[in-house]
């Protein structure tokens, strides 16, 4: 079956896209797909040179459409390019457009992808972060490496470092041949471990430019990729420090040799030590380029100094030779230099790894570089791996040939041969050589052989002084490497944004995008420890800082394994789990037998930094294997919950808060947020009336940020329905999870009641009604001037809930109103500050106990106090009484309270509830319903049921009758509130249950009636009935 293609001139897309990595506010970065196939740029190019039909032509091929539709397209690379999951990929139609008729889709779609015929879509570079703009075709393409020069040759150089030819002889002679190479494999199986964790996470999807900082940043979150970037950039610049102070002792001996000494031996070696360094820094300015040609020559370099040494290992020693300890291969040299001999203070086990470790750290290298590289997913594994193995070779190699040719004390004295065959009080190994170091090895004063001399390896070679430009090599490469490798780092670290006042570095020059002022500061610190001059004691430190990035990339390795992600995919399958949580462990066991203290402070640094940024929550989202786990987390959790039973002690209000838009209405969203934040569930319902088509497609987007933005713990859910009740009948029983379900309904007041239409009213109670018999707690709350601010945006709420007014007092303003005016003038997003996000200070929060529902009526004041805005308020429950049990009910009342351990102790019981209430009030709550009532009685000739028929919702004049007793009691209800609570800062009522048959807009005016004419916010609450409060242990 043939496939059909597009048409040119109506879908014709875009060859290439252009995508460029963004770090803003919007979500993650987005990457540049190109780099897969090389043919991808040379095709860029052509398409610049070709004609327009033949542009066009190699579009339509790219875009090639399924056998479904023209519009439905094949699987292409570019449409993968994007890791946001919501995120519309380019060229890909979306559902709605499928959707849509064929004719509407062809014009849309051509007038999405048709482009300037003059301009090329042109990819972004292979740094993926870069700022640069997209390169035109004249300009030279980045240079980019393969796995062998990139990586593999990088890592050795790395690895091949000072320590290889200044140390290494020295400390077999302190552990001997087997703990040295017991050290070599320690240090090697850590490494190799990290090697392994490196090529999983760096074939699990693009790695750009930032190496181990990228990688453990995109794999555990910023909260722990930004320390470690700080720590791993500061270790790199120390490492270029130790290998500079390792040449420029080796130049300060050579200076000696010759008698050129210019001030002393430590200030010697800073004076090399900067103006290498300095010269180093030129080589970087120059490019990459530039950089890895130098490298080159050094691996030369390297390469005929390993040759000359071995050559030297099988020549015959002379005497001179033999006077410095050098005897060839010798068994006995051999079977003594098998055993350790430690000596001076630094003689221990743990001391010798600590000092060679360094030389092992280069690993990361070539990752570090991994935006330089040609396609960093096979270069990564592949030269990282092999260069350990032939480190590891070379490392062995020459700690045994040195062991078996060389002793451990000579001195260097060609008259101290045995002449004849008299051994008496000879002390040493040479004496079975023929030669007597009993001088020097009694008075310590031995200026050769492995314990004493560090130039041993050029000694043994066939010509000393390829050894010291093997020295010179291997600490120069490994130098310019990790003084490449830091400032690189370091950019992509500033440009992610994670610390403040470090964004200055991240800019980049030049085709390679090199960050100039990142080495600039990379310099700085080199030079600075390089005034140190002590090459074991910075040694120590950047052993510790190496393992603990070690760690954590072990440990983002095990990580994502542990965390079962869907996205956990590496191309590399040679690893485990369970290995690189033994690399972790072992990284951090190491680094407190290395040096305790450097390991308390380098946690101490990774700790402060990941409270700044914990603390701080960038606005970043790389998908991270954190959010896996707490995914994970929650979800097992929320399974297991299901399995325990309700108790009445871990009751918790969990709140399904009819809010609309929550920014529409902040003052409900914070008043629940007062008493649920941190304690249990909170969920914003919206309902959507369905003929309602003014709101932006991505309000819930910008909903769920405005709410974090407030820091407000709440889910958001919109749901489209036809009515109020429906909605929120819907939300109730839908929304939540297993135990993490709403039993208590919030609602805002519907004041202005009076002006609605009988059949918003009816909705609203109705909704209450249902709330009720679903057998959910309910809170309804009332602020003077309202809750709803939707005047002050674009678009209106929906029909459930209308704007307040106040019933009295309508020319004050309140203070949260105010506050909405500034803010709104301001534009900060829309955080309108509430009166539930003030300091309450000492008011008090009256309790109107009045029907026994379970104890949800002091629960949440109780909550509230235990927030810091409203702990220093006083609460006072008012519970109804008469004059002969007033003492008797007051303290029964706080017995209870006390058994409940609730902090209250003024009870005031109400002995007038019963009383009438004033004429003027009770005239006010007659003239409030009379719009409601049908007067039936007053109509003769016409039934009550005819009446009925044109106004169903309206009350009966028997109704009315039949309740008045009640409204009265409300009526007077209020007005004790109104005299006791005028200075409150919230006032709690219990909300009556209504009868069956009680109409609604009478239900409507006894609520309106309990709540008005106060100045701060009122609550009407009730519980299902069910004990949400207990003074039972069990």
């Amino acid at each position: 079956m043939g496939q059909f293609t597009s048409k040119p001139d109506g879908v014709a897309p875009r060859g290439l896209p252009r995508v460029r990595f963004s770090t803003g506010e919007e979500g993650p970065p987005r990457y540049s797909p190109h780099h897969f196939d090389a043919s991808s740029r040379q095709q860029v190019v052509s398409d610049v040179e070709s004609s327009e039909s033949e542009r066009r032509g190699s579009r339509a091929e790219l875009r090639r459409s399924s056998i479904y539709s023209t519009l439905d397209l094949v699987p292409q690379l570019e449409h993968y390019a994007s890791s946001l999951p919501r995120q519309q990929s380019r060229g890909r139609p979306s559902l709605e457009a499928l959707r849509k008729a064929f004719d509407q889709m062809e014009v849309g779609m051509e007038e999405a992808n048709t482009t300037d015929s003059g301009v090329s879509s042109q990819p972004a570079t292979d740094g993926g972060n870069e700022e640069s703009e997209s390169q035109g075709p004249e300009e030279k393409v980045p240079v980019r490496f393969g796995w062998v020069i990139g990586v593999m040759m990088r890592c050795m150089l790395n690895i091949w470092g000072v320590i290889l030819f200044l140390r290494l002889s020295w400390i077999t002679s302190q552990a001997g041949i087997v703990l040295t190479w017991v050290i070599i494999l320690m240090s090697v199986t850590v490494t190799s471990v990290t090697a392994l964790s490196v090529s999983a996470i760096a074939t699990n999807g693009r790695v750009i430019s930032g190496g181990a900082y990228f990688m453990i940043s995109r794999s555990l979150g910023p909260e722990i990729g930004g320390p470690i970037g700080v720590v791993f950039s500061f270790a790199n610049a120390l490492a270029c420090a130790l290998n500079t102070v390792g040449f420029a002792e080796v130049v300060r001996d050579l200076l000696k040799e010759f008698d050129a000494v210019m001030v002393d031996a430590v200030n010697d070696v800073r004076i090399v030590g900067v103006v290498t360094v300095t010269v180093l820094l030129l080589i970087s300015l120059a490019g990459m380029e530039w950089e890895s040609k130098t490298q080159i020559l050094f691996f030369l370099v390297l390469l005929i100094s390993f040759s000359n040494y071995f050559v030297g290992t099988f020549m015959p020693p002379s005497i001179e030779k033999q006077s410095q300890g050098i005897f060839g291969y010798r068994s006995e040299i051999f079977v003594t230099n098998l055993y350790p001999d430690w000596r001076g203070p630094e003689g221990s086990f743990f001391q010798m790894f600590a000092i060679f470790f360094p030389s092992a750290i280069g690993i990361l290298s070539g990752a570090n570089i991994s935006g330089d590289l040609k396609d960093p997913a096979t270069a990564i594994p592949k030269g990282t791996l092999m260069a350990i193995f032939w480190t590891t070779f070379s490392y062995l190699a020459i700690s045994v040939t040195v062991g078996a040719c060389v002793i451990r004390d000579a001195s260097g004295n060609m008259s101290d041969i045995l002449t004849g065959n008299t051994t008496d009080g000879c002390v040493g190994l040479g004496c079975n050589l023929g030669w007597n170091f009993t001088e020097c090895i009694q008075s310590q004063s031995c200026e050769y052989g492995l314990a004493n001399s560090s130039k041993v390896l050029g000694q043994v070679s066939g010509f000393y002084y390829l050894i010291t430009a093997g020295v010179f090599a291997a600490s120069l490469s490994s130098a310019l490497g990790f003084l490449v490798s830091a400032p690189k780092v370091f950019q992509c670290l500033c440009r992610d944004n994670i610390y403040p006042y470090i964004g200055f570095f991240a800019k980049g020059y030049g085709k390679n995008d090199e960050p100039l002022r990142a080495y600039l500061l990379c310099y700085f610190i080199a030079v600075a420890f390089i005034l140190i001059a002590e090459l074991n004691t910075i040694a120590a430190l950047i052993s510790n800082f190496f393992l603990c990035s070690y760690c954590l990339i072990n440990f983002s390795c095990f990580h994502a394994s542990i965390t079962n992600s869907p996205g956990w995919r590496p191309a590399f399958h040679y690893y485990s789990k369970w290995t690189a949580l033994f690399g972790a462990v072992i990284s951090i066991v190491l680094m407190f037998l290395l040096t305790w203290w450097a390991a308390l402070i380098t946690f101490s640094i990774i700790f402060f930094l990941f409270g700044y940024v914990n603390y701080n929550k960038p606005k970043v989202n790389w998908g991270s294997s954190v959010q896996a786990g707490t995914y994970n987390m929650a979800l097992s959790y929320s399974v297991s919950l299901t399995g325990v039973e309700d108790h009445v002690k871990n009751f918790r209000p969990q709140c399904l808060v009819l809010t609309g838009p929550p920014n529409q209405r902040p003052a409900l969203v914070d008043f629940v947020g007062s008493f649920t934040k941190h304690i249990s569930l909170m969920i914003c319902g919206d309902i959507i009336m369905q003929d309602d088509q003014t709101r932006p497609q991505d309000a819930t987007e910008w909903l769920v940020k405005w709410m974090n933005k407030r820091k407000v713990r709440s889910f958001y859910t919109p749901f489209s329905a036809d009515s109020l009740r429906a909605g929120a009948g819907h939300l109730l029983q839908a929304s939540g999870l297993g135990k993490l379900k709403p039993n208590t309904l919030v609602l805002g007041f519907k004041t202005n009641w009076r002006e609605n239409s009988p059949e918003s009213i009816e909705d609203y109670i109705n909704t209450i009604y249902d709330t009720f018999d679903s057998n959910y707690c309910l809170c309804i709350l009332r602020m003077m001037d309202g809750l709803d601010i939707s005047d002050q945006f674009d678009f209106e709420v929906n029909r459930g809930f209308e704007p307040d007014e106040s019933v009295e007092n309508e020319d004050q303003q309140s203070p949260e109103r105010e506050s909405a005016d500034d803010n709104s003038e301001n534009g900060d997003s829309n955080q309108i500050k509430t009166v539930f996000q003030n300091d309450q200070g000492k008011k008090t929060i009256d309790v109107y106990w009045i029907s026994d529902d379970g104890g949800l009526t002091l629960l949440v004041p109780y909550l509230l106090t235990r927030r810091k805005r409203w702990h220093r308020c006083k609460v006072r429950v008012f519970i109804v009484g008469d004059e002969q049990n007033l003492e008797e009910g007051r303290n029964k009342m706080i017995a209870l309270l006390k058994r409940f351990r609730l902090d209250v102790n003024d009870v005031i019981v109400m002995t007038d509830s019963e009383k009438r209430p004033l004429a003027k009030n009770l005239s006010r709550f007659v003239d409030s319903v009379s719009p409601f009532r049908l007067y039936d009685e007053q109509q003769e000739g016409v039934s009550v049921q005819e009446l009925r028929q044109s106004a169903p919702w309206k009350i009966s004049d028997k109704e009315f009758e039949a309740f008045k007793l009640k409204s009265e009691r409300k009526v007077r209800l209020n007005e004790i509130i109104r005299r006791n609570s005028q200075h409150a800062a919230l006032v709690l009522v219990s909300l009556p249950v209504p009868q069956s048959d009680c109409p609604s807009a009478l239900y409507m005016a006894w609520l309106d009636t309990l709540t008005c004419g106060l100045h701060c916010p009122v609550v009407l609450i009730r519980g299902n009935q069910q004990n949400v409060l207990t003074f039972y242990c069990q």
